[in-house]
């Protein structure tokens, strides 16, 4: 009930290419972005909690993927950069003006968004951007560990979990919030996951649950 994303860098070339290549017909561009735009709605729509592997530069799309997962885990190289306000486009794109301050909040997200800069590593973990971050080598297993800690908890438990921080960050009231949970609480109730996970838990063993 998760799923590892790891991050690859764009061709070279290619931002050159589509960003300044002015003969690009505006009508394909804008389908081009639609296309990607529409990846990052999907990835918050999946049940399933994403884990991001990022290493070394995530910038333009790459940085849209990176935030539009659960959780993101970084290697020391790591370079989060708000690309298009580097080459007079505008700023806000991929997807980071509604998930940047979100994550790490207004005044912090309007500073790299509007400067273009560099988040690296260890300032990424500082400000909440990245989970932790791991050397190279132990990316993959760093992933998995918390990945093996989400198996653990139940399937319905973790995609309600998931529908209402998504309805969280756009919802008008605490109290819209509060009929939510309360709902997706009494529907958990009713489902054999959580048998299973109290005779787990007082067994002191790994649950097993019937649906994946």
């Amino acid at each position: 009930e998760g799923l590892i994303l790891n991050t690859k860098k764009i061709p070279e070339g290619y931002e050159k290419y589509y960003f300044l290549n002015t003969a690009e017909p505006i009508k394909k561009k804008m389908y081009h972005q639609w296309r990607i735009s529409s990846i990052y709605v999907k990835m918050r729509k999946i049940t399933q909690p994403i884990i991001a592997l990022v290493h070394g530069a995530a910038a333009g799309g790459g940085f849209g993927f990176a935030m539009a997962a659960d959780f993101r885990i970084v290697t020391p190289d790591v370079k989060f950069i708000n690309a298009s306000i580097n080459i007079g486009l505008t700023g806000a794109d991929v997807g980071g003006s509604y998930f940047l301050p979100r994550l790490i909040g207004l005044s912090r997200a309007s500073e790299i968004m509007y400067t273009g800069r560099s988040v690296g590593a260890e300032e990424s973990v500082k400000i909440g951007l990245a989970l932790r971050s791991v050397e190279a080598n132990d990316l993959l297993e760093s992933a998995m560990e918390l990945a093996n800690e989400l198996l653990k908890k139940s399937p319905l438990g973790l995609r309600m979990t998931k529908q209402s921080l998504n309805l969280t960050l756009d919802s008008p009231s605490l109290e819209t919030i509060c009929q939510l949970e309360n709902a997706n609480i009494v529907l958990s109730f009713s489902s054999k996951d959580v048998n299973e996970a109290s005779a787990a838990f007082f067994g002191k063993k790994d649950p097993k649950y019937p649906l994946r």
